[in-house]
């Protein structure tokens, strides 16, 4: 079984994003749960959100995993979240930041012996120059399709397009460089 927590603010589209994959996902045939957990639930307050990925039904609802991927979509949650609660010796963490990843791990002691596993790419400021908010959940599964290999990035995009297929094509539009900028920045 694959499982993802995002690490986000309400408001970011940790949600959103956890959705999309899923729906991405379960066109495969593959079982999946995608849900979140609120604090406050307001704009801007800390939440989680998971994917849980397997080729059986999936019987297990609750929010404890031990994750493969950590996708902390927020920067400063970086810092104040545990993001490496439970996790495995292969978690794998993509992390949305302006820094590059030698300057960021010295700041986050619980990264330290990480390296090889920790990917860095500024989602922020990738979804403010394409879509125009500094929504950054298309742009961080962008990172994860890079990072994890489980779809090419055209199969991925052409997905996602129907997943966002309520939206005006321009915001559509956005999301798909979006995506291809993240996937391609990813390190």
């Amino acid at each position: 079984m694959l499982e993802i927590r995002w690490h986000s603010r309400a408001g970011q589209g940790a949600v959103t994003g956890a959705k999309g994959l899923g729906s991405v996902i379960a066109k495969t045939g593959k079982q999946v749960q995608a849900f979140a957990f609120y604090g406050s639930a307001k704009r801007g307050a800390s939440m989680t959100a998971y994917n849980r990925i397997d080729d059986s039904v999936i019987l297990n609802h609750e929010k404890y995993m031990r994750p493969d991927y950590v996708l902390i979509i927020d920067p400063g949650l970086a810092f104040t979240d545990n993001i490496t609660a439970n996790e495995k010796d292969t978690t794998k963490y993509i992390i949305t930041t302006h820094l590059e990843k030698d300057k960021l791990i010295p700041l986050i002691p619980a990264l330290k012996g990480k390296e090889d596993r920790v990917f860095v790419v500024d989602c922020i400021g990738i979804a403010t120059e394409t879509i125009g908010k500094p929504i950054p959940n298309t742009p961080v599964l962008g990172a994860l399709m890079k990072v994890d290999g489980m779809f090419d990035l055209e199969y991925f995009q052409n997905a996602m397009k129907k997943v966002l297929g309520k939206l005006p094509q321009n915001i559509i539009d956005a999301n798909m460089i979006a995506i291809e900028r993240a996937y391609n920045e990813v390190r």
